[in-house]
């Protein structure tokens, strides 16, 4: 947490304003691949086997430096604190905020029993969920403050965090799978990340304030041919305010312990 205290300082001290604030946390704990679960899947459903796939395998309990739940506080609570830190910029800026979901942001991935998911198997997906629930819980009382929040997914496309666990004939397997599932009507495999951007950049540039609903997920899609749109989705918001005020409780009682942590050693030379 004292790094992301640095970068509040650094971002609090270079800029007035701040216009733009991404929100693309990715980390995983993950622990190789079930291959007799994903062939299963790929025998039953080929296209939910490459959208929501069962087989990978995450460890449990891992905690970060901080006691914290490793991907509880990289993908989310780390962002969030950051965010309250430098809210005046983001409000000179009249920012917009756009958080990066997931299509595998299901309810069931995470109980509000266990937030930190220090207890659950499926920690990415969980704190996906939590992303969902986390702006929904919040981008109203941001918009008093002139700040736009937007919840968005970039659908499924080639990225190389899980590729250490593939070799070349698993890889290519995977890449076609994915050009199947999208020719036989799934409207997520974008596999270009190129095209897996467009729903982060429409809402950071085109999106109408007083037109576009805040409480949707907008999602990177495209058709068979690989023509690109914008794909919304309904979030179920269960849970939001109880998130809410988990996440402001950790901040005041991380706004203690960090407040003496951080002095200016930036001497000019």
């Amino acid at each position: 947490m004292v790094s992301v205290l640095n970068a509040y300082y650094d971002l609090n001290h270079k800029y007035s304003a701040i216009n733009y604030f991404f929100v693309n946390a990715a980390q995983g704990v993950y622990d190789g691949i079930d291959w007799i679960g994903a062939t299963k899947q790929v025998m039953s459903n080929v296209i939910e086997s490459v959208t929501n796939p069962t087989y990978r395998i995450q460890r449990v309990g891992v905690k970060s430096a901080d006691d914290l739940g490793l991907v509880f506080q990289a993908n989310v609570f780390g962002p969030y604190y950051l965010i309250h830190k430098i809210l005046p910029l983001l409000s000179a800026g009249k920012a917009k905020v756009v958080w990066v979901s997931s299509l595998m942001s299901d309810p069931k991935f995470h109980s509000l029993q266990d937030i930190q998911m220090l207890k659950s198997d499926t920690t990415y997906e969980g704190s996906k969920r939590l992303v969902d629930l986390l702006h929904l819980g919040t981008f109203e009382e941001l918009r008093v403050q002139g700040i736009q929040q937007y919840l968005v997914q970039p659908g499924i496309f080639i990225s190389h965090s899980f590729s250490v666990y593939l070799n070349l004939f698993t890889y290519y397997g995977m890449l076609l799978l994915f050009y199947i599932a999208r020719w036989i009507g799934s409207p997520w495999h974008n596999i270009d990340g190129y095209k897996a951007a467009n729903a982060p950049v429409y809402v950071a540039t085109l999106a109408n304030s007083n037109s576009e609903h805040q409480r949707l997920k907008y999602g990177s899609a495209t058709d068979k041919n690989g023509k690109e749109y914008i794909k919304t989705q309904e979030v179920d918001g269960t849970g939001a305010s109880d998130v809410r005020d988990y996440f402001d409780k950790l901040t005041s009682e991380w706004d203690e312990k960090l407040k003496d942590q951080i002095t200016n050693t930036r001497i000019p030379i």
